[in-house]
């Protein structure tokens, strides 16, 4: 289940498997009954409170408290809203509730073990006020385990974004299929663990929807991921190219040379100018160094087309001669990852880097900024944008420069010019440390270098990356990252030896 619907696309599943023949009452039953199970497997004690809104979030809470009672549990429910003013399903599941009802108040949660929250939907698009809000924050005060409905209220599920407060779950519990606003900051550090509930809505819906945005998992790319062959050899597996700043910079280009010789390029070269030769030189041992200085001495270097992918950037200095050298790379036929210098030197001029793009003719670029690289270079789109989600501005920026977007953080996005997106939640916070950035954007080459496509390559080295920090653990530096793919691979693919 590797799709993620917007709200929008739920409501458009949901319209389907209605038309399809399936009541929309049973939809909320299933709904209902699955996060009454839950909250049955996470009680501990036997008292339990829903608190439902005015819409159909509601009546799956009404529903979910009716199958708790029925199980013997004492279930009450708080109702925010008028009564009188629900409508369809939501009235019906609130007509078949016989137990209490009452109006949220501190005295309600007093001795509860489990609140359930059916406040608001995901589609909510406005700022949670008075009094809705003094609801969300006695939720939040009573200290007591929570489960939300679908998304914790407050948060937007298309776009992440915390609606002026939200509830802090402990437990979420969707339905059919996630949303952007589970794997999105700051919206995901309200959810908890997400359970995905079978509500009856049938797979072939999605054949109408086409979702374009998708968890960034191995079952997205695990297809076109790249497998070392019994006849192959070092230079069927490709030949990545590092290109170095000066003597003080250097050990950005060598995590990033790391970094694509453990994604599995079979060759990895830096090339570096001659007044940095001796330190490259010194520092790597399976990584090649050979002296380049300039954009003439780097367009004949990058003549050879057995070099087939480029990483620039990392340590490379910002300013006139790092746009030249960009340019030189992209006027070439390799596969180029544009990182780090490479992009704030076309600060605030997008359209001059998305103009050379375009002379590519398809030909892969992937550009890895993090948040205050992507704010530099696209100051403008952020300023139209700025009520914008982190997936919708991926996208807007992929779209305009014609290349595969990955907009790094703890909710990494990877967006390509067709809107296709994916959204990676397995970065730990232990990436955020100096040199992490380069190793990834040398991981995207190192695949890229393999033949890997451009979108699937960017979301695997994505994955990887997180993965990689997790099997290192606290204490992590850029350094360790690529030695911990190994073992990685090895969960991925069952000690198979695909790579490294």
């Amino acid at each position: 289940m590797i799709e993620l619907l917007t709200t929008a696309e739920m409501a458009e599943a949901d319209r389907l498997a209605v038309a399809g023949g399936i009541p929309s009452i049973a939809l909320m039953e299933n709904a209902g009954r699955a996060v009454a199970d839950a909250a049955s497997r996470m009680l501990q004690g036997h008292r339990v409170v829903v608190v439902a809104g005015p819409g159909n979030n509601g009546g799956d809470g009404f529903v979910a408290a009716r199958y708790l009672a029925e199980r013997g549990l004492a279930v009450s429910v708080c109702f925010f809203g008028k009564r009188e003013r629900l409508k369809g399903d939501a009235a019906l599941a609130a007509q078949r509730w016989n137990g209490p009802v009452s109006e949220p108040s501190p005295a309600a949660f007093t001795d509860c073990d489990l609140i359930i929250d059916a406040l608001f939907g995901a589609g909510l698009d406005r700022d949670v006020e008075s009094p809705a809000r003094n609801v969300v924050d006695l939720m939040n005060a009573a200290s007591i385990p929570i489960v939300a409905v679908d998304l914790p209220s407050g948060v937007n599920g298309t776009t992440g974004a915390v609606k002026g407060c939200a509830i802090n779950a402990q437990l979420t519990v969707t339905f059919f299929r996630r949303k952007p606003g589970h794997f999105l900051l700051p919206g995901r550090l309200h959810c908890g663990v997400v359970e995905v509930a079978d509500i009856g809505i049938p797979e072939r819906v999605l054949d109408k929807i086409k979702p374009m945005t998708f968890a960034n998992v191995p079952a997205l790319w695990r297809n076109a991921f790249p497998q070392a062959r019994t006849e192959g050899h070092k230079y069927s597996r490709g030949h990545a190219v590092v290109i170095s700043g000066g003597p003080s910079t250097t050990g950005a280009a060598r995590l990033a040379a790391r970094g694509a010789l453990r994604a599995g390029a079979g060759l990895v070269t830096i090339a570096s100018p001659r007044d940095a030769l001796s330190i490259n030189a010194a520092e790597n041992l399976a990584v090649m160094v050979r002296p380049v200085d300039g954009p003439i001495e780097l367009k004949e270097f990058l003549a050879d087309k057995r070099r087939n992918a480029i990483t620039i950037g990392p340590g490379g200095g910002v300013g006139p001669a790092m746009r030249e050298q960009v340019h030189t790379a992209l006027d070439g036929d390799a596969a180029v990852v544009l990182d780090a210098d490479a992009l704030t030197s076309f600060a605030g001029d997008p359209d001059a880097l998305a103009n050379a793009i375009g002379k590519r003719a398809g030909r892969p670029v992937v550009l890895t900024p993090h948040e205050g690289e992507f704010s530099r270079l696209f100051s403008a789109l952020e300023q139209e944008a700025r009520s914008r989600s982190k997936l919708e501005k991926a996208r807007l920026a992929a779209t305009k420069t014609g290349a595969v977007l990955v907009l790094k953080g703890a909710d990494s996005v990877v967006a390509e010019p067709s809107g296709r997106a994916a959204i990676a939640d397995n970065g730990p916070p232990t990436l955020a440390t100096a040199g992490s950035g380069d190793v990834l954007a040398g991981m995207v080459s190192g695949l890229l270098a393999q033949g890997m496509p451009v979108f699937e390559a960017a979301c695997a080295a994505v994955w990887l990356h997180g993965e990689a920090a997790k099997e290192f653990g606290p204490g992590l530096i850029a350094e360790d990252l690529p030695d911990m793919l190994p073992r990685v691979y090895g969960r991925l693919f069952g000690g198979r030896g695909t790579q490294a």
